[in-house]
């Protein structure tokens, strides 16, 4: 994800695929790592993260639970608005993402304007 380090995204995967608030040590126990982490690592990058906008957390305790603000999804679709807005020239940078999309893709969007209220 754009805007995300490596680790960030790594403990981003694991809260969007929580199915509950998780704590540091819950994170980090999830993390596929090649090498070991500190707990005080998986914290700061929360902490960093919360500071971005895309975790919220709430104290349990004497310890903070963190989900993510927003879906995979929803960030993906933001962040394509964003590439959008900056691009100089929205219009095109569309026109060449259909022409060049893969024909799973094309489906997709077909679907998607079809499915578009008109209003």
């Amino acid at each position: 994800m754009r805007g995300l380090g490596e680790l960030e995204a790594r403990v981003m995967d694991v809260l969007w695929s929580a199915d509950a608030p998780l704590r540091v040590r819950a994170v980090l126990d999830r993390l596929d790592s090649d090498r070991p982490l500190a707990y005080t690592t998986v914290m700061t990058v929360l902490d960093n993260l919360h500071g971005k906008g895309y975790v919220r957390r709430h104290r349990a305790g004497r310890a903070y639970e963190y989900t993510a603000v927003e879906s995979r999804e929803e960030v993906g679709a933001r962040l394509l608005r964003e590439v959008l807005q900056s691009s100089g020239d929205t219009e095109q940078v569309l026109l060449h993402f259909a022409r060049s999309a893969s024909p799973e893709e094309s489906d997709i969007l077909r679907r998607a304007l079809g499915r578009r209220d008109p209003s």
